[in-house]
């Protein structure tokens, strides 16, 4: 059953208070994959210093960061941010989360398919990628969905949560193959 109340929202309408809720609920679900952010956000304080930093880095246009909120309960549920925004060759890196009490409802990968209008209509990208732990299957199943293309494996490419190196899956997809 899909799931269709919600929305896409920016950061400026993000309260640190709604963002460290967010985390806080999915900390353990999430730890692994989002080690920075977790660490980032360990109680409200801190988390009002990332969102605050993560305003001007898209101040800066150096990264871009969505927010999905449940309609019926103004909670938020989901996370995708741009990063690593190459604008001399014109690619940069989607990331996500959605909350674990979300998942399955193709709640993210329709969002992720707003982003990505994003990226190429808006940043003018020709190229987007994204890079899953190969045991995120949830992950990857979203790039295929939205037409990513592995691209690849980067061995002992991504420090996770708990200090393991892990290679990780590299999905790639071009303004060209999108059209």
């Amino acid at each position: 059953m899909k799931f269709t109340n919600w929305k896409l929202d920016k950061i400026e309408n993000i309260l640190a208070e709604d963002f460290f809720d967010l985390i806080d609920k999915n900390r353990n679900h999430i730890n692994k994959t989002f080690p920075v952010t977790v660490s980032n956000c360990i109680d409200l304080e801190m988390s009002k210093s990332f969102v605050a930093n993560n305003i001007q880095i898209e101040k800066e246009k150096t990264g871009f960061y969505f927010y999905i909120r449940n309609i019926e309960t103004n909670h938020l549920i989901g996370y995708i941010g741009i990063k690593k925004i190459d604008y001399n060759i014109s690619k940069c890196e989607l990331f996500y989360f959605i909350d674990k009490d979300f998942e399955g409802k193709g709640i993210i990968s329709k969002a992720i398919s707003d982003v990505i209008v994003f990226c190429f209509k808006e940043l003018l990208m020709n190229k987007i990628y994204i890079c899953t732990s190969k045991i995120n299957f949830g992950s990857q199943q979203i790039a295929l969905k939205n037409k990513f293309i592995q691209e690849g494996v980067l061995r002992q490419e991504f420090k996770n949560g708990e200090g393991v190196l892990e290679d990780i899956n590299y999905y790639g997809l071009l303004k060209s193959d999108y059209k």
